[in-house]
């Protein structure tokens, strides 16, 4: 039967790093795959986390299987990082949440109890977007249309189409939503955008299903939630899938949560009732380690200092490598404006390179991009940086 099956196309992504890995040039560089790195090219175990571990391995009794939408601790955790503790929504209890298998995994939830609940269903997601964005909701059933976002005349966001799209969305339909740091183009309305996003999803009726993957790698936890916060107005369904792959540095982990808000208590119940059911039919039920992590550091005050100062660590390294970008492309005579890279937000810039630089980059001097043009900024070292930007001014 096997010998039937023609070879399936790499990830787009994850493929990349597979060609990085094997690529023997000692000056490569991977601005591909979207993992945080450090100025020396590592991935580090933060400090918050290594002491989170220690405490919960000296302390464990058990081996034994989670409940089917993971524990209470960290599922409390996960709704006050979002919203707060004092919000409507948590003091109303119309929300719920089930642990799931990073952010990835919650998208997939989301997508197998939509489809099965409301077939007919459309869902809206920008153009662009995540590569496994359409991936996601095609393989559960899914129809998936797009909504105008990017701008590329002037790489920035095309909020007036974008609206414009979204009022038309039939009610009963989905609209799929970047928290923040938008990926790939790190472009992000703003807050007055965001609240005229929600004046239209309640004037019109689709259900916001919000991707928040990067909190605090924007402008800072409180800040980057604030879009997420604008929808969640009383009343008001969505749904939200989370992860802590970046923001705690668990990516192996595989650490993440779906979370839905339903307009009262009664709804919230029956709404987890039936995705408990969506995971209990996929992965049965959730690893321990990564959300005992999580639920250690969140309800430890100490601990949870030092993480919220770890994670300005990181986004203060982010934002100045994109800085540094933009000033050492023109230092090398780069053609073109790339200021524009400064302004956007998170590991991911829409660099304006097309496929045929991308590809002359990865040829030519060994640096790898995914095509369209998405550079991944928390790649980029003090150390890389003249060679990249020297690269770059050469193909433009």
């Amino acid at each position: 039967m096997f010998e039937k099956l023609d070879m399936a196309p790499a990830d787009p992504i994850l493929g990349l790093s597979a060609a990085f890995k094997s690529d023997s040039n000692p000056q490569k560089i991977n601005l591909g795959v979207g993992v945080y790195q450090d100025d020396e090219g590592k991935t580090p175990i933060l400090p918050s986390v290594a002491e989170a571990e220690k405490r919960i391995v000296s302390s464990a009794t058990s081996k034994s299987y989670l409940a089917i939408d993971g524990t209470p601790e960290y599922n409390r955790a996960v709704q006050t990082l979002l919203l707060n503790e004092d919000h409507e929504i948590i003091r109303s209890e119309r929300a719920v949440t089930v642990q799931s298998p990073g952010g990835t995994g919650a998208l997939r939830i989301a997508g197998d109890f939509l489809a099965r609940h409301f077939p007919s269903a459309r869902l809206w997601m920008s153009q662009p977007t995540w590569a496994n964005h359409p991936k996601i909701f095609q393989s559960a059933g899914i129809d998936v249309q797009t909504y105008p976002y990017f701008d590329p005349s002037n790489n920035g966001l095309d909020f007036a189409s974008m609206i414009e799209a979204l009022r038309a969305v039939p009610a009963g339909d989905i609209v799929l939503l970047h928290g923040c740091c938008h990926n790939p183009t790190g472009v992000d309305p703003t807050s007055d955008q965001w609240e005229e996003i929600a004046d239209v999803a309640g004037e019109a009726g689709w259900l916001p299903l919000v991707d928040f993957a990067y909190q605090g790698f924007g402008d800072g936890l409180e800040e980057d939630a604030a879009g997420l916060r604008a929808l969640c107005r009383p009343g008001q369904e969505l749904l939200i899938a989370s992860s802590f792959s970046k923001n705690f540095g668990l990516y192996r982990e595989r650490i993440g949560a779906l979370t839905l808000v339903a307009k009262n208590s009664e709804a919230a119940a029956r709404g987890l009732s039936h995705l408990k059911i969506a995971v209990r039919t996929s992965y049965s039920n959730p690893p321990a380690h990564g959300s005992a992590i999580v639920a250690e550091i969140l309800s430890d005050a100490a601990l949870r200092s030092q993480w919220e100062d770890e994670v300005a660590q990181m986004r203060a390294r982010i934002n100045g490598m994109r800085r540094l970008f933009v000033d050492t492309l023109a230092e090398k005579g780069a053609q073109g404006d790339f200021s524009f890279i400064a302004r956007q937000r998170g590991m991911f810039s829409y660099s304006g390179l097309s496929d045929e630089q991308v590809k002359r980059l990865r040829e030519e001097y060994a640096i790898y991009i995914v095509g369209g043009g998405r550079i991944n900024v928390a790649g980029m070292t003090g150390a890389n940086m003249d060679v990249l930007c020297t690269a770059i001014a050469s193909v433009l």
